[in-house]
């Protein structure tokens, strides 16, 4: 039975075969024809069925833990990256509802699923192809929390995802 050779490479033991490479990435696929980069498309909203939710909520054909049990982590963003939203929290009457945008995209790499604030989305919107953005509403007092609206961003040029640096940076 013949032994697999193993080797020393700066410090890392190579096993099997090195001559592999590495398959390169393919072409990146053709820029999408977008208008205006700062203007949603791709918009669902979620009114209607947030409406008839809180409809049956008051009226008690729903239970308020079907709504009103915001993860922990949900509601830790709430408190220190919620923007004030318009109106008041359906479930509790409360004035502290806060909405919250994630952004998602295979472009941000490392960065989706981060919050970011409205006045950021314009300026991410030049250095990114196409990243979603998802509107969450949070109430701290009662966790109510649901999903507004979700659309989608950017010039339409597609770019390889960034590497892991400062976001803050990529906004300058």
């Amino acid at each position: 039975m013949a032994q697999v050779r193993r080797e020393s490479v700066r410090g890392r033991v190579a096993l099997g075969d090195s001559s592999k490479k590495i398959p390169k990435r393919g072409p990146l696929p053709s820029p999408e024809p977008v208008s205006d980069p700062k203007k949603p498309r791709n918009v669902v909203d979620y009114g209607l069925s947030r409406a008839a939710d809180i409809t049956k909520l008051h009226r008690g054909g729903a239970l308020t833990s079907d709504f009103c049990e915001a993860d922990p982590y949900l509601l830790k963003a709430a408190k220190f990256h919620g923007e004030k939203a318009t109106g008041n929290c359906p479930a509790c009457k409360g004035k502290k509802l806060v909405e919250l945008n994630y952004i998602y995209g295979d472009e941000l790499g490392p960065y989706a699923g981060r919050i970011r604030k409205a006045s950021e989305l314009p300026a991410m919107c030049s250095k990114f192809g196409e990243f979603r953005v998802y509107v969450v509403e949070v109430c701290p007092d009662c966790h109510w929390n649901y999903l507004l609206r979700a659309f989608s961003l950017g010039d339409g040029t597609p770019r390889r995802a960034v590497p892991p640096i400062p976001v803050e940076d990529l906004l300058d």
